[in-house]
């Protein structure tokens, strides 16, 4: 799901939170979240009698509707005793919803569910989500994905863990930041694709000297500036730290050396006018629709930028993951898409696991990518033979197979997104030091995890 709706689904999301009146840290509805075991599960699911299983998405673009539908009549074709009662809606109105029906009476079979702490942590610290290890068991899902993906949608059980633990949903589809580039402009000014961070540099300050914009900013609703600053990150911070930072978890701190260090990056790039004249007072996608039309250099954005970019650019706009970092090890933010959960009171829970599993099999993969999606698996290998999409395709399955898949940033504290954007804009803008938004960061984030 493209990132620059959730600051504002979270929000949304904070007032069911305090209707719930539950919080990470509180089991009092675990007990009631817990999966079959192996043994437990039937997997033939002829045996289960006529089921009409409800399924609740907000898969409602284009191609990504399409490659919903598609499964969804294959599974029924494969299944004749299920019917699917599919309710689609938007990604704000789901999010909405999705309270009042986890703890309501009339629950759905399967739920996409937003795997920030304020949507699937609540979800799990309350008891209306299940715990599907055993299905994960059975249907060798840690087998195929990737750590660096499966945890995503990791809890502990009274959810004060994110991104270790039991699983809680799965993805179909994946997202990566990294950087988008003209392969024209940059044989104009005699650049190479950066290989290093001092590559990376380097083109900033040439493209610089010679007048250009060069690096596309577009932060006027302030959540941008935060895959800029993830992918940065990566360059001075060891990829666990921003782990730890990124889930929530207690153990790193905003205010260390490395920390300071990229702000003080971000910062000196703000001042130097790297992000042109006023990133704060520009729009995101009048930024990247600019960047398609041949002014600025670089563009550090999310994957799903590519298809829109290249219906301008074709074939001359590319993607690459950014350079390895500390450690000689590629990390940089992403994600997936919003993961298809089993809800607590589902009535029908050995029949919704198995349409997860058809909805991320082989076949599943082979056709969100001929429908244009990234598919969360076998990604390099079902890359287009050219375009940005292969670009994005063989980035992300090299970050998330081999590398480090970041989370994003916002997922910290119900909060974070809002001190995030506020802290990064004001230090764009020159209103606050690197000293001052690292302090700032560090007290929402000991806050919630209750550092001293």
């Amino acid at each position: 799901m493209p990132r620059s709706t959730l600051p504002g689904a979270i929000t949304a999301v904070l007032g069911l939170v305090m209707m719930t009146g539950c919080a990470p840290g509180d089991d009092s509805g675990a007990d009631e979240a817990a999966g079959p075991s192996a043994d437990d599960i039937e997997t033939d699911l002829s045996e289960l009698g006529d089921i009409t299983l409800t399924v609740w998405d907000q898969e409602v673009r284009g191609a990504q509707n399409d490659a919903i539908e598609a499964l969804i009549g294959e599974f029924e074709d494969e299944h004749p005793n299920i019917t699917i009662d599919r309710v689609s809606q938007s990604f704000d109105d789901l999010q909405q919803q999705a309270g009042l029906a986890l703890s309501g009476d009339d629950v759905p079979d399967v739920m996409q569910v937003n795997n920030a702490r304020s949507d699937m942590g609540e979800f799990v610290s309350s008891g209306e989500l299940t715990d599907l290890s055993g299905y994960a068991e059975v249907y060798e899902w840690e087998d195929r994905f990737p750590e660096s993906v499966l945890s995503k949608t990791r809890y502990s059980e009274d959810a004060e863990t994110f991104g270790e633990g039991a699983l809680w949903g799965l993805p179909q589809t994946g997202e990566v930041v990294g950087i988008f580039y003209s392969e024209e402009a940059f044989d104009e000014l005699g650049l190479e694709p950066p290989e290093t961070w001092d590559d990376l540099y380097d083109i900033v300050d040439q493209a610089g000297s010679e007048g250009q914009r060069p690096l596309v900013l577009g932060n006027i609703e302030g959540w941008p500036a935060l895959h800029v600053f993830g992918a940065l990150q990566s360059d001075y911070v060891p990829a666990d730290q921003i782990v730890e930072l990124g889930m929530g978890n207690a153990g790193a701190d905003w205010t260390s050396e490395e920390n300071l260090e990229a702000l003080e990056q971000m910062e000196s790039w703000a001042e130097d006018g790297a992000f042109g004249d006023s990133p704060n007072g520009e729009d995101y996608d009048a930024a990247w629709e600019s960047f398609t039309r041949g002014n600025g250099t670089l563009l550090i954005g999310g994957s799903w930028l590519g298809p829109d970019m290249a219906q301008v650019m074709d074939e001359d706009v590319r993607f690459m993951a950014p350079p390895a970092g500390t450690g000689d090890q590629i990390a940089t933010t992403g994600g997936t898409g919003i993961p298809f959960a089993v809800p607590s009171g589902a009535e029908n829970p050995d029949a919704a696991a198995a349409f997860i599993d058809y909805i991320v099999s082989d076949e599943a993969m082979e056709l969100i990518a001929d429908n244009g999606g990234l598919p969360v698996l076998n990604a390099g290998e079902l890359a287009p033979d050219s375009g940005v999409n292969k670009d994005i395709y063989e980035a992300f399955d090299t970050v998330s197979t081999e590398g480090v898949l970041l989370p994003y940033l916002d997922y910290a504290t119900p909060t974070f997104a809002d001190t995030a954007a506020d802290n990064l804009q004001e230090l764009i803008g020159g209103q606050i030091s690197a000293d001052e938004a690292a302090e700032n960061l560090q007290e929402d984030y000991a806050q919630f995890t209750e550092q001293d």
